[in-house]
């Protein structure tokens, strides 16, 4: 026969070696035992363990508080009384499917009882636990509309009624038993009301509790999802950048190997030089992703601090402008005004004729920064390496990777070919954001 503590273990704890895991799958199982979300032996046992519990305790009460008295009775009263000690214990078990039901039998078997027995609280333990049962339960006006009946009913049968019903003078409650039964049942729903208000509110406490884990995962995955996007665009920039680059000074290489050796040394040179400094700027976005005890990145962030050694390497000519007086911006700005530069410029390099050149003018304006890059002259036909728009990254991506960028920070930005067979693009970013970029 199969163990009983592994079959009730859930089933992704069988044979798991990891005591890491097993603790977690612990305490997930518990968790949701204590919730009724798990089936398995936490179920069976607050469906079972919890009405025998009641049963047995009410059952040790009744018998062994008043068996003697009961059995030396005259037959057949003793078996009428023992009986009658028996009822109300073992109604019990059904206490969860019929609470009112319950305490009204168990509260009629106790007075049965009480009519043929000495006044004694040990055969009023049943119809207490179905008190406390009933109104903890949520059925408290039913409950005290039955409690006020059967204690109405117990006055009356052991009182008004006991010389007509022959009680013994013995049976008969003293004014101080009526008072202390009335003073315990009122006890005993205040109790069960006080329970299930604090069950109801652990109830609110844990839904709550749920939903702002719930929340948290969520906003968390969000989260992810963003940096995730960040990443993308960024290895976009980086990769559509340098490979432009490489890709132009291989094709120069190939070109002048045999007749010009020298120049297609420095083509070289520049291949070399743009793959060190993209393998550069991957590391550096990925840099995300170390563990925090590795040690923090000690390349400068990317800006326009940086721009005169992005447009040294941009295999083409390109100009500067810088106007109005040069500030401090906030870093999502900085970052994102490089590359959105760079990504110009890569299109420039990928769609321009042989050579042209560009031009790069940086704003400084009081709340906003205002970029604009041009090319000289477009191509009056596709390259044979390419056959998409002129200003266009991949069919379009590069041009909509700049204009999410600049959306992301309340920005706009425009692209477009000129009259004279140029390209222009031009964006403004607010240097004092309105929300919180993505």
């Amino acid at each position: 026969m199969p163990d009983r503590g592994v079959r009730d273990q859930p089933p992704s704890l069988r044979g798991r070696p990891s005591a890491a895991a097993r603790k977690a799958e612990w305490e997930e199982w518990r968790r949701r035992s204590r919730s009724g979300d798990w089936p398995g032996y936490a179920r069976r046992r607050s469906r079972h363990g919890h009405w025998r519990g009641a049963v047995i305790t009410a059952l040790c009460f009744h018998i062994f508080g008043n068996w003697t008295h009961a059995a030396h009775l005259a037959h057949p009263w003793d078996v009428i009384a023992c009986a009658l000690l028996l009822v109300g214990p073992l109604t019990l078990a059904w206490r969860g499917r019929a609470p009112v039901a319950v305490l009204a039998v168990a509260g009629a078997a106790s007075i049965g009882y009480a009519a043929l027995a000495v006044p004694s609280w040990t055969y009023a333990v049943a119809p207490v636990i179905a008190l406390f049962t009933a109104v903890r339960t949520g059925h408290r006006r039913s409950a005290l509309i039955t409690v006020a009946a059967g204690y109405l009913a117990y006055l009356v049968v052991m009182v008004v009624c006991a010389d007509p019903l022959g009680l013994s003078p013995a049976a008969r409650p003293t004014p101080r038993d009526a008072v202390l039964t009335a003073f315990g049942l009122a006890l005993t729903g205040f109790l069960g009301s006080a329970a299930g208000a604090r069950a109801a509110y652990l109830a609110e406490l844990s839904k709550a509790n749920a939903e702002r884990a719930r929340a948290r995962e969520e906003q968390e995955r969000r989260q992810a999802a963003d940096e995730r996007l960040r990443i993308a665009r960024e290895l976009h920039d980086v990769l559509g950048h340098h490979l432009s680059l490489i890709n132009v000074q291989a094709g120069v290489g190939l070109h002048l190997m045999d007749n010009r050796p020298e120049q297609a040394r420095e083509a070289l040179t520049a291949i070399k030089t743009a793959s060190a400094e993209a393998l550069r700027e991957v590391r550096a976005v990925l840099g995300v992703l170390r563990p925090e005890e590795e040690a923090a990145p000690r390349q400068p962030a990317l800006g326009l601090d940086r721009l005169t050694d992005l447009t040294a390497d941009a295999g083409l000519p390109v100009t500067t402008e810088t106007v109005g007086e040069r500030r401090d911006l906030p870093a999502e700005v900085d970052r994102a005004a490089y590359r959105i530069v760079q990504e110009a410029l890569t299109n420039v390099r990928r769609h321009a004729a042989t050579g042209a050149s560009a031009t790069v003018s940086v704003t400084y304006a009081p709340d906003e920064l205002r970029l604009t890059i041009r090319n000289d002259a477009g191509r009056s036909a596709p390259r044979p390496d390419t056959d998409v728009a002129p200003g266009t990254d991949d069919g379009g991506s590069g041009i909509a990777g700049m204009r999410a960028r600049a959306a992301s920070l309340d920005g706009s930005l425009e692209a477009g070919p000129l009259p004279d067979g140029g390209y222009l693009v031009s964006a403004v970013l607010p240097t004092t954001p309105t929300r919180e970029p993505a």
